[in-house]
């Protein structure tokens, strides 16, 4: 009696999730954005939204929650109800870096799971219009020069990427910076361009390339292993003779929580796939300055966020990165 009352417990488990599956969506979803609008994680949001939309046959809103390096918004889609409605467009910041950094965090990366990446940027570092420094070396050299005014820069907030990557920076090359956080990338390439801070390492993204283009500011190192295409004149890091082996990127990837059905994770997998392989989106994905993923299945995008989760504590815990 216990084995046959067990087997119907499993039985309509699997009959609930199939259903899961079937019915999936039922209703308009959310994609989240843990960043204002105008950045270039909400150029890359918007352009996956439409695709997503056409895919799955129901609408697509992108609802924008900056704050705390992201941790707001990622806790949004942790709190909603798990059925794959409240979806998150995320990145290495707010899934990682921020729980490493931030006390009012209340979650793990592991919370979540990697429906598939989407696209990928190198990161290019920008000083002030006015700073009179014109290559990495130049700038290194400002930063020591005695007596010179304590350089600054900025990030989207304490852990981020942008932090890390400025940090490990000063360490290479032996300079001290103040560290100067944003809540989102739109006011801190604002302050960047007008002149309020010296420098920041960003995703050559969203209304980065298009100031890039206009001249509002400049662009002194890439950390890519070879130059961008649409920027042949800004060297790589690694050509500087200030640092060595410097290569970033900043990847953007579909989320959702741990605890969503397999049945509506694998739908949203292959509605992801089957966008990034249409020439239309990789277009879209393209002007925003950004590097289109392949399709990638649910088993390798787990092993990627895994590896990925490891790499960033390792570089916290090796600047001694606490919450605070």
């Amino acid at each position: 009696m216990h084995l046959m009352r067990s087997l119907m417990l499993v039985l309509a488990a699997m009959v609930g999730s199939l259903a899961h599956g079937q019915t999936y969506p039922a209703k308009t979803i959310t994609l989240l954005v843990t960043y204002p609008p105008g950045g270039p994680a909400d150029a890359v949001a918007r352009a996956i939204a439409t695709a997503l939309q056409r895919e799955l046959g129901q609408a697509v809103i992108v609802d924008n929650i900056g704050g705390v390096g992201g941790a707001l918004g990622a806790q949004k889609v942790l709190a909603a109800a798990p059925d794959g409605h409240t979806i998150m467009f995320a990145t290495p910041i707010e899934l990682m870096q921020t729980p490493m950094a931030v006390a009012g965090a209340k979650y793990r990366p592991e919370d979540f799971r990697m429906i598939g990446p989407i696209a990928s940027t190198y990161l290019v570092m920008i000083v002030r219009p006015d700073l009179p420094v014109a290559s990495v070396a130049e700038f290194v050299a400002l930063a020591k020069k005695p007596g010179a005014k304590e350089l600054t820069y900025g990030s989207v907030g304490r852990g981020s990427a942008y932090h890390l990557v400025a940090e490990r920076f000063a360490q290479d090359t032996g300079i001290k910076m103040l560290h100067v956080p944003y809540k989102g990338a739109q006011q801190l390439v604002t302050d960047l361009a007008g002149g309020q801070i010296d420098m920041a390492f960003l995703a050559l993204g969203g209304s980065v390339r298009g100031l890039l283009q206009q001249g509002r500011f400049k662009t002194i190192g890439y950390t890519g292993r070879s130059r961008h295409p649409a920027f042949p004149n800004t060297p790589t890091m690694d050509e500087s003779t200030a640092v060595k082996d410097f290569v970033f990127d900043l990847w953007g990837a579909l989320m959702v929580g741990k605890n969503v059905p397999e049945p509506v994770v694998a739908r949203l997998s292959t509605a992801l796939n089957e966008a990034l392989k249409k020439p239309q989106l990789r277009e879209n994905l393209e002007a925003t300055g950004v590097l289109p993923a392949d399709p990638t299945g649910l088993g390798r995008s787990a092993g990627f966020y895994a590896s990925e989760i490891a790499r960033y504590q390792s570089i916290g815990r090796s600047i001694n990165l606490q919450p605070e």
